[in-house]
């Protein structure tokens, strides 16, 4: 796995713990929500691009 994804999603998930707490004090826990189901969706898409990829290694590998 590449470290730099690694760190991209460290990255994604401390910026949006922060926002999550700002805006949970702040009373917006609807947005807070929103802002946790956006940062899951954005790491899902990069963990699926890479799966994606790992498929279409072993595709190639075996000839498939």
């Amino acid at each position: 796995m590449d470290v730099d994804l690694i760190f991209k999603i460290a990255a994604i998930g401390i910026i949006v713990a922060v926002l999550n707490q700002l805006l949970i004090r702040s009373g917006r826990e609807e947005q807070a929500m929103l802002t946790t189901l956006a940062g899951l969706i954005v790491v899902l898409s990069m963990i699926v691009s890479e799966i994606s990829e790992l498929f279409r290694t072993v595709k190639t590998v075996f000839g498939l």
